[in-house]
């Protein structure tokens, strides 16, 4: 697969995940942007490779917070899952009005922390 579709796999995450949480469904009603998008190939994914996007939430600043993305598979000869990409992308909240980034509001952020990575790391080790 061309490496663009790594990518693609993230954005149908992110979008599922927008969806599921804020009820989001319509570009026009995202009230984020995206300023920054990464991914590290692991793997090549081939053709006849099922694949799943993992999403968390990551860092939550005061006007941004961090999606990170895995893509994992199940290899028939292997009891663990295949990691064929790990990702990050940072969402600025913005006003389209203005121009201008804005904090997150309030309900968002607490809502976006149920999913923070930090606060599942800490719960799985007792902190």
């Amino acid at each position: 697969m061309n490496n663009v579709v790594y990518l693609a796999y993230f954005e149908e995450g992110r979008k599922e995940f927008v969806r599921s949480l804020f009820g989001i469904v319509n570009p026009e009603d995202y009230n984020f942007i995206i300023a920054h998008l990464s991914c590290d190939f692991l793997k090549p994914i081939r053709i006849v490779d099922t694949v799943c996007v993992e999403v968390w939430v990551g860092e939550i600043g005061r006007k941004h917070f961090d999606f990170l993305y895995r893509l994992v598979g199940k290899d028939k000869n292997h009891d663990e899952p295949t990691v064929y990409a790990e990702g990050r992308s940072v969402q600025v909240f913005f006003d389209y009005k203005t121009n201008t980034s804005i904090p997150i509001p309030g309900h968002i952020r607490k809502e976006l922390s149920a999913y923070a990575i930090e606060r599942m790391e800490s719960e799985e080790t007792g902190g």
